[in-house]
C-alpha cells in the first residue's frame, strides 16, 4: 500500500481552497460529471494558453467558470470574441447563464502543473529527460522556488523496460502544513509509450491560511518567508553599557569557567562548587 498524500488535498481547508463551489443533495452525481467534462474541455480547448486549473461556481441557475492561465490574451481573443463564444458554447450546452473569469498567473514558473506540462512538451519533442528535468529545476529556483522535485515514469529513452527517475533540489516539506506546496501531474504521449511527469514546488510557508484561502486575487497566493541575518542566526539582544555577555551558569552571581564567585554556581575556580 503506498503511504502518500496528495499535497493538495492534504492542506485542503487549511490553506488551500477547493476548486468547486457548490452544494447539492439530489443533483450531486450531475454536477460532479459536469463540473469534470467542463474542466477536460477547457484544458484541451486552449492547451497552448497555459491552463493551471479550473475553478467552478454555481448558484442557482448561473455557471462560472473561473479559469487560471499564464497567458490569458490568447483565451480572451481579439476584443473578447474568444470569451464570447465560450460563454455561447457552454450556455447551449449546461442551459444555464455562464460568467467566465480569467485570472492571470504572474509566475509559471512556480505553477507546479504548468512546469510538469512544459517537461511533458520537451519529452514528446524527442528532447532527453534529464535535460528537460535539469532545466525546469533550474528555472523554478531561479524565479524564487525554494525546493523542487521532479520525476518522471515510463519509457524513459525509448527503453525497453520502464523505470523511474527523479531529481530534487532545495527544501520539500511535504508533511509540514504551512508549507505551500504545489503538486501537478501531466502524462506525454510519446511514440513509444506514454511517460508520466510529477512536479512538486515548495513556495514559502503560509503564516496566515485566512488570507491564503482569499478568492479572486492570484491563484494560491506565495507568501515571503520571515526576514533572518545573511548568516542564519537570531538578531543580536541590544545591551546597556557596563553590561557583559552572560556565560553558562552565570545567573545569580555563579561562576562561568573562571573562578568562581560568592555563592557557586557551576564555576571551575575555588568557591565555584563545579564538577571535581
Amino acid at each position: 500500500m503506498g503511504q502518500k498524500v496528495h499535497p493538495y488535498g492534504f492542506r485542503l481547508g487549511y490553506n488551500k481552497d477547493w476548486h468547486s463551489h457548490w452544494f447539492a443533495k439530489k443533483q450531486y452525481g450531475d454536477y460532479l460529471l459536469e463540473d469534470l467534462k467542463l474542466k477536460a474541455q477547457m484544458k484541451g480547448r486552449f492547451a497552448g494558453a497555459g491552463v493551471s486549473h479550473v475553478d467552478v461556481e454555481r448558484a442557482a441557475n448561473r455557471l462560472k467558470l473561473i479559469i487560471y492561465t499564464s497567458r490569458p490574451g490568447i483565451i480572451i481573443g481579439r476584443k473578447g470574441a474568444e470569451i464570447d463564444k465560450l460563454k455561447a458554447d457552454i450556455s447551449s450546452r449546461t442551459g444555464k447563464e455562464v460568467l467566465v473569469s480569467i485570472q492571470e498567473i504572474h509566475k509559471p514558473e512556480l505553477n507546479a502543473q504548468l512546469q510538469a506540462e512544459k517537461i511533458a512538451a520537451q519529452l514528446e519533442k524527442r528532447i532527453a529527460f534529464r535535460r528537460a528535468m535539469r532545466k525546469t529545476v533550474e528555472e523554478t529556483l531561479r524565479f524564487g522556488g525554494q525546493g523542487i522535485k521532479v520525476k518522471v515514469a515510463g519509457r524513459l529513452n525509448g527503453a525497453e523496460i520502464a523505470r523511474t527517475e527523479w531529481h530534487l533540489q532545495g527544501r520539500l516539506p511535504l508533511h509540514t502544513l504551512r508549507a505551500d506546496v504545489d503538486y501537478g501531474f501531466a502524462e506525454a504521449h510519446t511514440t513509444f509509450g506514454v511517460i508520466g511527469v510529477k512536479c512538486w514546488i515548495y513556495r514559502g510557508e503560509i503564516l496566515d491560511p485566512k488570507a491564503a484561502m482569499a478568492r479572486g486575487t492570484q491563484p494560491d497566493p506565495i507568501n515571503e518567508p520571515r526576514p533572518e541575518r545573511g548568516d542564519g542566526r537570531r538578531p543580536r539582544r541590544d545591551r546597556e553599557d557596563g553590561d557583559r555577555p552572560r556565560g553558562r551558569g552565570d545567573r545569580d552571581g555563579g561562576g562561568g569557567r573562571g573562578p568562581g564567585g560568592p555563592g557557586g554556581g557551576r564555576g571551575r575556580g575555588p568557591g565555584g562548587g563545579g564538577r571535581r
